[in-house]
């Protein structure tokens, strides 16, 4: 497990699910662990490392998933941090289950996170297997988007790891048409993402 600085006494493992959003002033901070793109990559991966880590006697102290999110309604390039997580993915309504709630799993359809960064603005974040754009975004009350985020919670949660997350927001405001148009908007996101990070680290 890589990390970049601890918590009590544990360390901090940094969660990312690509390296196309690792950049130069990520790089001078920490090494990531990539878990791959989407929910079911984001959830094995990482739940696969934990409990390699738990054998071993080096389960983190905390998580941090950080990366790209989309939104129509938060400011284009600027890092928020997720107050709760939905799965958007689930949808058992047609058998009487509230939509976005597991069936047979005890928890809400948004799970509030615990831990907060001075100086970070909050928003709350939709986990998804898709990539939302355009008319899609009216279907999602959450503030913005991601395909990993409530995947990494789930299995924090299985470790009692607590979780913290960063999303910088790379699309949105306009149709995506292709991939460049969120790949050029990472290396900005980068710069923003190393200052939360920055600020993380100064208070825990």
């Amino acid at each position: 497990m890589q990390t970049a600085s601890s918590r009590a006494g544990l360390p901090v493992l940094f969660v990312m699910a690509t390296e196309a959003e690792y950049g130069a002033h990520l790089r001078q901070r920490f090494r990531p662990f990539i878990t791959g793109v989407g929910p079911v990559e984001g959830g094995v991966m990482l739940a696969a490392a934990l409990a390699e880590a738990r054998m071993t006697g080096r389960l983190p102290g905390l998580i941090v998933s950080l990366g790209s999110a989309g939104s129509r309604r938060l400011e284009q390039g600027e890092v928020y941090q997720a107050t709760a997580v939905a799965y958007r993915d689930m949808d058992a309504s047609p058998l009487g289950f509230v939509k976005g709630r597991t069936p047979f799993l005890d928890l809400p359809a948004r799970i509030d996170l615990a831990h907060r960064i001075d100086g970070v603005k909050p928003a709350t974040l939709s986990t998804g297997g898709n990539v939302v754009s355009g008319a899609a975004y009216d279907a999602i009350a959450e503030d913005m988007v991601d395909m990993e985020t409530f995947a990494h919670l789930r299995a924090a949660m299985h470790f009692d790891v607590p979780l913290i997350a960063l999303r910088g927001i790379s699309d949105g405001a306009e149709e995506l048409q292709h991939y460049g148009s969120w790949a050029d908007a990472l290396p900005a996101l980068d710069a923003h993402l190393a200052a939360a990070v920055d600020r993380l680290l100064a208070q825990f």
